[in-house]
């Protein structure tokens, strides 16, 4: 039985599909006006993760995700680069699908932009029309708040306070309500553009952000689905609007059955920002680090919690990655040419790990305490090939039951580090003296190690090699 915290409710559920074991899944995109940093990385590998574990438990699953690729931001930013709005937005899609598929983000069945579904969004907004729950200004066509009585309800928020001038959704001094939401904003000379098609003067526009959210996930989902997902940051306004859009507009509730939240990241305790020059692009961090390492950072904290980025997080999960993939290596090996009597029974401890790893990942996607039990595993097997207790069945059986598990993380390298073997033959010499308390013996081979251009740092995961 899967459970999790419920954003809408605050309490943890169980997890039970509108459907059979169907399950529709939508996570808010990216705008791509720029390149995506490591804060949008923790949100798309931990949703990436729960999609891949519904599946391993046998749901099926249609996981849909927006790209906005008409915004005021992306306008800007082609006017900065004296581009069209359209050769930014191709640009920094590209970009941003290349840093995902390296990521090993692969389990999105649909990525759907904002400008090819304008004949839904203009067909939702018609509805809302309507029914009395949008009105036209001078500049656009908004949502009134006043007229949903549920506004609020996702992030707690009454409707007073959706009006404080902190929370102003969009600006424009011919609103009814401040914190009334743009639906369609009419385009100035120049813009971009889209005919509206309903009589209305000066129709021509685009459509605002959360509409296109609801509109695109109608489509592919229907009005009512399972599981809405994004960062914390999106709570209010953007998901608070969508509940309004789509529930006023389809008269079904609740437009989304469970709400799901991922945690902010800092860097170094302070907010990601280009000003205080610590934004950090996927593609930065990638020139430094195996992706799995990033996926094994994120993965090591879970997903409601805040991750605070810093150097030795990101050094401690690569020696992390390393350490499961020095496993399957000597388990390949024993496996090739290890003895083959039976020498332990391996059976009941791949069972455990199982079952360990069920639980966890079934208690709101427990993903820190899901890795120690894999670590735990990986302890207690390469226990059994320091003694040479390990037969060729049993290292097979190990092998399967850690891909099984790396079919969800996604965090065994798919290529090698490129250090050489005799380097993780002395690296793994000098662990058995540390552990003799040969500490002499232990750094003259860390001196050796040095002489040969490689670097030994020690790490609550194990000692992390990398090239001096």
């Amino acid at each position: 039985m899967i459970k999790f915290l419920n954003t809408l409710s605050g309490q943890k559920e169980e997890f039970i599909p509108i459907k059979n074991k169907k399950v529709g899944i939508f996570v808010c995109g990216p705008t791509v006006y720029d390149w995506p940093h490591i804060g949008h990385a923790r949100t798309y590998v931990i949703f990436d993760v729960i999609v891949k574990y519904l599946r391993y438990k046998g749901y099926k699953v249609k996981f849909v995700m927006n790209i906005t690729d008409i915004d005021d931001k992306i306008i800007d930013r082609a006017k900065e680069e004296k581009k069209t709005w359209k050769e930014v937005a191709e640009f920094y899609e590209k970009d941003f699908m290349k840093d995902i598929a390296e990521l090993g983000i692969n389990s999105v069945d649909k990525f759907a932009r904002a400008t090819e579904h304008t004949e839904q969004i203009i067909k939702q907004i018609k509805v809302l029309i309507e029914k009395g729950y949008a009105y036209q200004t001078e500049d656009g066509i908004y949502f009134d708040i006043s007229k949903f009585d549920d506004y609020g309800k996702l992030s707690k928020r009454t409707v007073e306070q959706a009006e404080d001038a902190v929370s102003r959704i969009d600006e424009s001094i011919n609103k009814r309500n401040k914190g009334d939401f743009v639906l369609w904003r009419l385009s100035k000379e120049g813009e971009p553009a889209w005919d509206f098609e309903t009589g209305i003067t000066n129709s021509a526009g685009r459509p605002g952000w959360h509409i296109e959210d609801t509109a695109i996930s109608e489509k592919y989902l229907g009005q009512q689905y399972e599981i809405h997902g994004g960062g914390q940051d999106l709570i209010f306004p953007h998901h608070e609007a969508e509940i309004a859009q789509a529930e006023a507009a389809s008269g079904e509730k609740p437009f989304v059955k469970y709400w799901l939240h991922s945690g902010f990241l800092t860097i170094n305790g302070q907010k990601m920002s280009k000003s205080l020059k610590n934004f950090i692009t996927i593609k930065d961090i990638l020139k430094g680090y195996l992706p799995e390492a990033v996926r094994f950072m994120i993965l090591s904290t879970h997903y409601r919690s805040p991750i605070d980025y810093k150097e030795d997080l990101i050094k401690q999960s690569e020696a992390g990655i390393q350490r499961v993939l020095e496993l399957v290596n000597k388990l390949e090996l024993i496996k090739k040419s290890g003895p083959e009597e039976k020498k332990v029974e391996i059976d009941e401890i791949i069972k455990n790990v199982q079952m360990e790893f069920n639980a966890k990942m079934d208690d709101d996607f427990n993903t820190p305490e899901a890795v120690a039990a894999l670590f735990n595993f990986i302890r207690i097997v390469n226990s059994f090939i320091d003694n040479q207790n390990l037969d060729r069945k049993s290292a097979e059986k190990a092998i399967g039951v850690l891909k099984e598990i790396d079919e969800v993380f996604g965090i065994l390298p798919k290529k090698e580090s490129g250090i050489p073997e005799k380097i993780f033959e002395l690296v793994q010499n000098r662990e058995k003296l540390r552990k003799e308390k040969a500490w002499l013996e232990a750094d003259k081979v860390r001196d050796e190690v040095k002489s040969l251009g490689y670097s030994i740092e020690d790490t609550p995961y194990g000692p992390l090699v990398k090239k001096s």
